[in-house]
């Protein structure tokens, strides 16, 4: 066509659509308006149908809520923020996904925020302060509802930013915030009493870091036990990690104990690789005992008996917290719930005299 020509547009009705037809730009998103039409309802049905309030029958709503899926209609989170209050998300914060604990616990608390219809972001801090304090800053401006924080250690990383947020801390002991947490000084009585059930008296403990409360408090019941009935070899630290320090690696070959508790499942696996490769057998020679119940924990030969932490029902009883924040309720900043663990046994404890 020579250019400047311009053929005449001819004068086309457009057919109307009996289903739905989105306009013709690939990247536009089927409204609210949209999936009211195609449903054959009102603009106000069709929100209480797809924000699960108001007053519609089951039956409407199922077939709203179907159309919405045939249609691929998606509520947009600003738009509800911004009429709501609320934008359906929230955050959890953990210290370290390295640490196979962590994962576990994640994959529960996503359960248990998915069974009460939330989203969720997942941030890693990497066991760096200054990552957790931007995290924490960086979950406020995405305007999440809630927030799971499980810290580095027994310290409010937030300045000040989460002042307005609801939120509720794992594990650790954070003067302000709302906490689900372990009876550690009852998990280390019973890690200790397992151990001296089986026989054992002479027994050694590796903590993890000691600056974290429920490294302490964990190791603290257990020798407290272990004085009382037996004889406590050796009590030292290690870092969350199978690579067991020098300090440690001297305790568990020339303290005579016959029966460590390590206080973390991945510490009790690096402390059964170092006896393993200096030639001593687990658990005929030295019985280890952990705490976590990681997956690896029954993967390894033998496979470890440890404490349980119960990362279900700890993510259950924080989402509760969670929810009753959110919803209007008064800052539960006092509120603090203790778990209770439960002895695993595997084969890394062995039966002595």
């Amino acid at each position: 066509m020579p250019v400047g020509r311009r053929d005449p547009m001819p004068d086309v009705t457009p057919p109307s659509f009996t289903h739905f037809m989105p306009d013709a730009s690939p990247t536009r998103r089927p409204t609210l308006k949209d999936l009211a039409r195609e449903a054959g309802v009102s603009l106000a049905s069709a929100s209480y149908a797809v924000n699960g309030n108001g007053s519609v029958g089951e039956q409407t709503r199922a077939h709203i809520l179907a159309v919405a899926q045939r249609i691929g209609y998606r509520q947009n989170i600003v738009a509800r923020a911004m009429k709501t209050g609320r934008s359906g998300t929230l955050a959890l914060v953990l210290p370290d996904l390295t640490n196979p604990f962590f994962p576990a616990l994640a994959q529960a608390v996503f359960r248990a925020a998915r069974s009460r219809g939330h989203a969720m972001f997942l941030i890693d801090t990497e066991g760096n302060e200054a990552l957790e304090a931007a995290a924490l800053a960086k979950v406020t401006d995405l305007g999440v509802d809630g927030v799971v924080w499980f810290p580095i250690r027994d310290k409010d990383t937030s300045q000040g930013v989460l002042s307005r947020t609801p939120v509720v801390v794992l594990d650790r002991t954070i003067p302000g915030y709302a906490t689900v947490g372990i009876d550690y000084v009852g998990a280390g009585r019973i890690a200790a009493r397992h151990l001296l059930d089986a026989g054992h008296r002479r027994i050694g403990i590796i903590s993890g870091p000691t600056d974290i409360a429920s490294m302490r408090d964990r190791c603290d019941g257990a020798e407290v036990l272990i004085r009382a009935e037996g004889e406590l070899a050796f009590r030292v630290s290690n870092a969350f990690s199978v690579d067991i320090e020098p300090q440690a690696q001297v305790a568990l070959l020339r303290s005579g104990a016959t029966a460590v508790f390590a206080a973390a499942d991945v510490i009790a696996i690096g402390a059964l690789r170092h006896v393993q490769s200096n030639g001593l057998h687990v658990p005929h020679d030295l019985s280890i005992l952990g705490f976590d119940d990681i997956p690896l924990a029954e993967q390894c030969l033998p496979a470890l008996t440890t404490i349980e932490l119960p990362a279900e029902e700890m993510a259950e009883r924080a989402l509760e917290l969670l929810e009753h924040q959110i919803v209007a309720a008064p800052p539960l900043s006092s509120a603090i719930v203790l778990l209770g663990t439960r002895i695993v046994g595997r084969s890394s404890v062995w039966p002595r005299g």
